[in-house]
């Protein structure tokens, strides 16, 4: 895939998430919405904040609320990504009628005095209490020093990375493309040769134009030829699998470093991931942990 400074950097930001520690254990292998970076503050302007405790419905007597419906509409299996926000409400208010009354008979069934459903209520309260204690610590670490800090440090770590703006003329066959060569090194417009020969549709009606690209965006036979040209030059031709080419190197600059906000979303990323897997890693190394094979016996830790 084509590279530049801008993906590299971005890339960094991405390698340092890559170099964490990954969270093993069961609570931490599913992605919940606690877990994920907070998103950007939108002003109160834009979204009038909300009466959580406003009920909206009410099943036999029983209330939902503002907070019941915001609740259920973070639930993963109740993503609704491509329904219009009216119609989305509507459903999950619907469903949260319907789990009213399902829990009520359920619970007239005893279906919850078994021990296997208290488990699964005990694993559903850690969850929850842990997606909770996640949130909390990604919004405490994503503050804009932190995030400006590391863009700042990233940026510095990767280096510079040169790269051209250059025009070419595309032909089938060296005759051609010796021929269009001699036309322009003549003194011949580039532009207009270009227009009248080049076989590259892409480029051909901008003069052959291609903008400013890195090394290893293009083959590596037209690469190495473009950048051993200086502004100005023009090549001999030089052939690629695509076919000959005349070469005109119109610049050549530093590829800049892509801007704060261009990065902020994998900045806060990697400062929301980070400290929570911090806190995880911290707490596994204060705690005795003991795993136990099929015979009951202790199995040796490894170090994690």
């Amino acid at each position: 895939m084509p590279m530049s400074r801008s993906l590299n950097v971005r890339k960094s930001l991405l390698s340092l998430g890559v170099a964490l520690p990954l969270m093993a254990g069961a609570a931490l292998a599913q992605t919940s919405p606690a877990q994920t970076p907070p998103a950007p503050a939108t002003s109160p302007a834009a979204v009038p904040a909300v009466d959580s405790s406003k009920v909206i419905a009410r099943v036999n007597g029983a209330d939902i609320t503002e907070g019941d419906l915001a609740i259920a509409a973070e639930d993963p299996a109740l993503q609704m990504p491509n329904v219009p926000e009216e119609q989305k409400r509507d459903l999950l208010t619907g469903y949260m009628i319907d789990l009213k009354l399902g829990a009520k008979a359920a619970e007239a069934a005893k279906v919850g005095s078994g021990t296997e459903f208290a488990r699964k209520l005990a694993y559903n309260r850690d969850k929850t209490l842990l997606d909770e204690y996640l949130d909390q610590e990604a919004k405490k670490a994503v503050t804009p020093e932190a995030a400006r800090k590391l863009y700042e440090e990233t940026v510095k770590s990767v280096p510079a990375e040169q790269e051209v703006r250059a025009r070419h003329i595309l032909v089938e066959n060296e005759e051609d493309a010796k021929k269009a060569a001699a036309r322009v090194k003549g003194g011949e417009d580039f532009t207009k040769v270009a227009g009248e020969l080049s076989k590259d549709p892409g480029s051909k009606t901008d003069g052959g134009d291609l903008g400013f690209f890195t090394k290893d965006r293009m083959v590596e036979p037209f690469a190495e030829a473009a950048f051993k040209l200086e502004p100005g030059q023009i090549s001999d031709p030089v052939k690629s699998q695509f076919g000959w080419h005349v070469i005109k190197v119109e610049e050549k600059r530093n590829k800049p470093a892509p801007s704060f906000e261009e990065t902020k979303d994998q900045v806060e990323t990697y400062l929301a991931r980070k400290a929570q897997q911090d806190l995880i890693m911290g707490l596994r190394k204060s705690a005795k942990v003991e795993r136990l094979d099929d015979k009951g016996n202790l199995v040796e830790q490894k170090q994690q």
